[in-house]
């Protein structure tokens, strides 16, 4: 695939209003969702929760792009559709889960490094058959005594660096997640330190692996409190960190930021959103890759039972809408009423 397939894919990803749903839960993630409903995680239940979410009227509003976990990329939908070419019917991009997740770095306790790159080449090259357009890797940077070390950052940094290589020989836009963990005591002037410094990093090992930026996206957290910080920082103050912080790091080639959730009550990650957008003048499209501040609510108002999908559906649509608005620094409380 050419540079000028790549940069379209990715613009694609991010145009005004649109945004990432993450629908790439593992095994293990995805069974503590539905243990929370008191549903079986089996290949059959995951399959029907899924195509609810990919069937809801009117998804392609709001969703450019959603990335499937391997299993979800192979299934089709009840009628025998692979769910790659249904979400091609509606407009919206597949992509995948590339990495197999996080692993203890040998010689730092308390740090992981992402794993996958062997065979890396040839399973994306599978998947874009299957009909995915781009990729995601995720790495974890834990906050905490003496964490992150620079050797954590720089490991992980590098992994994704050649994940992003790997990717666009492939033919796929790579979709780099450097997650620097929400949970810890650390204040929000910490976690722009480290996000900085991270961020820095990682765009210095794409530099060095000769990464497209044109042909990629960022899928950051947010500067934030840590969760059990005694002083959590306000929307306002959230959303200046994260935008002064990125202007400092990310540069102004890569087309979008489409931030993760983390863990953040769907309404707090919207409002966060609209907060930065509201500020405006970024070289960047702002926009959302969100699981779980999208799926919870929608999640437990399915609750495994087919007569209330419809609901659920509702509920997932309004959820979509409201992150659209905040695209735009658009989002009101008002429109929360609805989502309820």
């Amino acid at each position: 695939m050419s540079t000028q397939e790549l940069e379209s894919i990715a613009q694609a990803l991010v145009p005004a209003g649109k945004g990432i749903l993450a629908a790439d839960e593992g095994t293990a993630t995805i069974k503590r969702r539905f243990d929370s409903i008191n549903v079986e995680s089996t290949e059959a239940n995951r399959r029907v929760y899924r195509e609810m979410l990919f069937t809801t009227p009117g998804t392609e509003e709001f969703i450019s792009g959603i990335i499937l976990f391997e299993e979800t990329l192979r299934q089709s939908t009840e009628g025998g559709t692979p769910f790659p070419e249904l979400l091609a019917s509606k407009g919206i991009i597949s992509g995948i889960k590339a990495d197999t997740g996080p692993h203890d770095l040998a010689g730092f306790p308390g740090e992981t490094v992402t794993e996958g790159l062997d065979g890396l080449r040839e399973r994306l090259t599978e998947y874009r058959e299957l009909g995915a357009k781009f990729g995601k890797w995720r790495a974890v940077i834990n906050v905490g005594d003496g964490l992150p070390t620079q050797s954590g950052i720089d490991a992980n940094a590098h992994a994704l660096a050649r994940y992003a290589a790997i990717c666009q020989e492939v033919g796929l836009v790579p979709i780099v997640e450097p997650e620097v963990f929400m949970e810890g005591t650390h204040t929000i002037e910490r976690c722009e330190e480290i996000t900085e410094a991270t961020l820095k990093r990682v765009y210095f090992e794409l530099h060095a692996h000769r990464v497209v930026l044109e042909g990629t996206l960022l899928k950051p957290s947010m500067v934030l409190s840590g969760t059990d910080c005694p002083v959590q920082a306000g929307v306002q103050e959230v959303a200046e960190a994260t935008v002064r912080c990125f202007r400092r790091a990310v540069p102004a080639a890569v087309p979008g930021v489409v931030f993760l959730s983390g863990g953040q009550s769907a309404k707090l990650a919207t409002e966060h959103l609209n907060a930065m957008n509201a500020i405006g003048n970024c070289p960047w499209e702002l926009s959302f890759s969100y699981g779980r501040a999208l799926q919870g609510p929608t999640l437990e108002a399915w609750g495994g039972k087919s007569a209330n999908a419809a609901k659920a559906q509702k509920i997932f649509y309004q959820r979509a809408k409201c992150n659209s608005a905040a695209r735009y620094g658009k989002y009101t409380q008002q429109m929360e009423a609805l989502a309820a």
